[in-house]
């Protein structure tokens, strides 16, 4: 399997089938600056976002470089080196039950144009991302999606969930266990080190979790903006346990709403021991001066409600689908993740791009690992059947669906004893969940 995804070749058929409507796709050389600085620029510019500041594209440029970086260019527009499309993507590690962890062909910054739409650009591109990340042996695409009918038409489909939640501070108090360590207030560029090493461990302990990149941190601990108000605003804490080992960060601003309304509003909590998260949510519960603390993208089996004496004073607010997943190589992402019970099950999978289709007998032993093998389509089955699409598959895969929820809406064909043992199969250990957006 190859994990440098900026190594692979264009795709030839996305090259062919754009330049048929007079526009050029290719990979953008990031060693060139200027070429890179427009790339950015149409970046931020397809999601809607601010002209990217010096220090943010220094940053950007330094961080992103070594990903697989594509863009779609209309040479017959004025200022035609900015692109009218654009596609990042690179090899991560993304973890699934076990937990372990599996590669994954990351796809992020994908915009077009409004100038461009209804002319073939984002099926190119997309269809094109598959083609190498299957020729390259990734068994898996994942993406976070901005737009909830986009990806489905590529066999990607919803796997985990998020939410965000608000506490009012007025109203609850702690009523948990105490915490056996300490919160300390720690300046961004000093936590920077521990909030790597911390971020490491902690993304291995929930399905859905994906490795964060360089870029991530000064991203989040606003040191791609040294200066600015965001910078300004910033606080950042990190928890050590009753060992002092750095077990958990968190980074947070203070909005004020108005002269009564002042909301703690947490960018980043990571932890990698439930006690570091305990430690960090009593830390913020209980910071004074504030009415309400409010964070994004939380678990929704995030366990807040209990931490707390009125658990009417935590709200959960816009669940919502996060992470998705389109399953390139059904054998492989098959085998590497770990199953709940050991079984036998049969999947006939329908993929219509080619990638993932087939009969596949999951075979799963006594600890939880699994061994696929391809069936022709004259033998008879020998373990309960599922059928069902690549998009059923990908939204399974990580334990955040369950097969029974699908074969009610009517999506996944089997008995009701396969759809039991696919059940008890396909559970996880911990409900899957991605804290973050790339």
């Amino acid at each position: 399997m190859t994990t440098d995804a900026s190594a692979l070749p264009v795709d030839q058929r996305a090259v062919d089938a754009l330049a048929a409507s007079g526009l050029r796709y290719g990979l953008l050389d990031t060693s060139d600056r200027a070429a890179f600085e427009a790339w950015f620029a149409a970046d931020a510019r397809g999601f809607a976002e601010s002209r990217i500041s010096e220090s943010v594209m220094a940053s950007n440029v330094e961080h992103l470089a070594v990903n697989r970086t594509t863009g779609v260019w209309d040479d017959s527009i004025p200022n035609a080196e900015v692109p009218v499309a654009t596609v990042n993507s690179w090899v991560t590690e993304l973890t699934v039950p076990g937990p372990v962890v599996a590669p994954a062909w990351a796809v992020s910054s994908v915009t077009v144009a409004p100038t461009h739409r209804r002319r073939g650009v984002a099926r190119a591109m997309m269809e094109a991302e598959l083609r190498v990340a299957h020729s390259a042996g990734v068994p898996m695409a994942i993406l976070t999606a901005s737009e909830a009918t986009l990806y489905s038409r590529y066999g990607y489909a919803p796997a985990t969930s998020a939410a965000s939640v608000e506490v009012d501070r007025r109203r609850v108090s702690w009523a948990a266990p105490v915490p056996s360590g300490r919160v300390h207030f720690v300046e961004a560029a000093d936590l920077l080190p521990d909030a790597i090493a911390i971020s490491a461990r902690a993304v291995r302990r929930s399905p859905g979790e994906v490795a964060r990149w360089t870029g991530f941190f000064p991203r989040y601990l606003a040191l791609n903006k040294p200066g600015s108000d965001v910078a300004r605003a910033l606080r950042t804490v990190r928890y050590d346990d009753a060992d002092g080992v750095a077990q958990g960060w968190a980074a947070y601003h203070i909005d004020e709403k108005g002269p009564e309304t002042r909301v703690l509003m947490v960018d980043v909590r990571e932890a990698a021991t439930d006690d570091a998260a305990r430690g960090l949510w009593r830390f913020l519960l209980e910071h004074d001066f504030v009415t309400s603390i409010h964070a994004d993208l939380r678990s929704i089996d995030e366990p807040l409600k209990w931490l707390v004496d009125d658990a009417r004073g935590v709200r959960w607010m816009h669940v919502s689908d996060h992470l998705w997943v389109r399953i390139l190589d059904t054998a492989a992402a098959l085998e590497a993740r770990r199953y709940e019970t050991p079984g036998a099950l049969e999947l006939v999978v329908d993929d219509p791009l080619g990638f993932a289709n087939g009969r596949f007998l999951l075979d799963i032993a006594a600890g939880g690992r699994a061994s696929v093998t391809a069936l022709d389509d004259e033998s008879e089955p020998t373990a309960p059947v599922l059928r069902l699409s690549v998009n059923d598959l990908g939204a399974i895969y990580l334990g955040g669906y369950r097969p029974s929820m699908l074969a009610a809406a009517g999506r996944i064909e089997a008995d009701d004893a396969a759809i039991r043992l696919a059940d008890r199969l396909f559970a996880a250990e911990r409900t899957p969940h991605l804290s973050i957006w790339f």
